[in-house]
């Protein structure tokens, strides 16, 4: 007799319905099948006095299995998977930043928990279909299946020696202080337009810049036109990429009276948050669209969206509340920061 434990199958049952009709005794099918005494008695006695049917015996067997099942979490048309969805869909949020800010959540009014595994599962697990559609494109990298990686190549160009990042203070790599930022373009449909993206290093506070062109000129004024907005704490440095749309670094940093970095070549990872921020940017401004219809308006209210997520770099706090706290730090009265 093995050892190995196996459910019932339809030929055995079948064969139980005709040695119970012949009158063998449960002792003896047990025999002839290979089976516990125990195992067989338990399976005639769930048929009650009527007498064993095989058929009823396999119908109740999937019923008994199909509540065996662990429940789905995410069940279309629950609380929980309606908070999902939303956050998701309507306010960009990550499957990570959900489940995170449901285990902050109180008891008393969360809908429920769940782990980002699970999302991402329910995501990927979904006909396809429209809904299915949605929630993918609502993904940071909306890729159609889990698991696929693209490669980028990072440009290069020259800058003075002295003003390489190995020469940066400690304190800027460490993010002691607030007013370290990090600038980058993100180009648009044929590299004809494109958008500034500044993110301050310690709170990772994102501010966009609506930019006339793809020129040296036109990131010096957009840059500074919205740097110009900052309080002047908030304005110490500047680490940047060697694109040459930062030729005019020289006039910014004595605009702006800030001192100007600029990564090594193919390393875009030394601007680790400002990379990052691209990725999430594209999910509002995708590759391919004409950004120069975007209004500085417009790129307000996605900037805002951005900052108002939780982060797990900040302990779940959003940009936003970082910031304040940074400026209740430096600023008495409270010093309003501009949009």
């Amino acid at each position: 007799m093995s050892r190995t434990y196996q459910h019932l199958s339809p030929e055995e049952r079948a064969v139980i319905m005709i040695e119970r009709q012949n009158g063998s005794s449960l002792r003896g099918i047990a025999l002839r099948l290979g089976r516990s005494a125990a195992t067989i008695s338990r399976e005639v006695r769930r048929c009650g006095q009527t007498g064993y049917n095989a058929s009823q015996a396999a119908t109740d067997y999937r019923r008994r299995r199909s509540r065996c099942r662990r429940a789905k979490r995410l069940t279309a048309g629950s609380r929980l998977y309606r908070y999902v969805h939303d956050q998701l869909v309507y306010r960009r949020w990550s499957p990570q930043q959900i489940a995170a800010k449901l285990h902050q959540m109180p008891e008393s009014i969360r809908p429920g928990l769940v782990s980002h595994e699970t999302i991402y599962a329910a995501i990927y697990a979904q006909p396809r279909g429209g809904l299915k559609q949605a929630m993918v494109e609502a993904l940071r990298q909306a890729k159609p299946t889990r698991g696929l990686g693209r490669k980028s190549a990072a440009a290069k160009t020259f800058v003075p020696e002295e003003l390489s990042i190995k020469h940066r203070p400690e304190e800027i790599e460490q993010r002691l202080l607030p007013g370290h930022g990090e600038g980058d373009l993100i180009k648009g449909a044929f590299n004809r337009s494109a958008v500034g993206v500044l993110v301050e290093r310690k709170t990772r506070f994102v501010i966009l810049c609506r930019m006339d062109g793809c020129t040296a000129a036109d990131a010096l004024e957009g840059f500074s036109r919205q740097m110009k907005k900052l309080p002047a704490f908030l304005r110490e440095s500047l680490t940047y990429d060697r694109g040459s749309e930062l030729a005019c670094f020289d006039a910014l940093s004595k605009r702006l009276n800030i001192d100007i970095w600029f990564c090594d070549p193919h390393a875009p990872w030394k601007r680790g948050s400002n990379e990052n921020t691209n990725g999430l940017l594209r999910q509002f401004l995708p590759k391919g669209t004409d950004l120069s219809i975007a209004s500085q308006t417009l790129l307000n209210d996605i900037a805002r969206l951005l900052n108002g997520r939780p982060r797990k770099t900040l302990g779940w706090k959003s940009p936003e509340e970082a910031m304040a706290e940074e400026l209740a730090k430096f600023s008495s009265p409270r010093v309003a920061l501009e949009s």
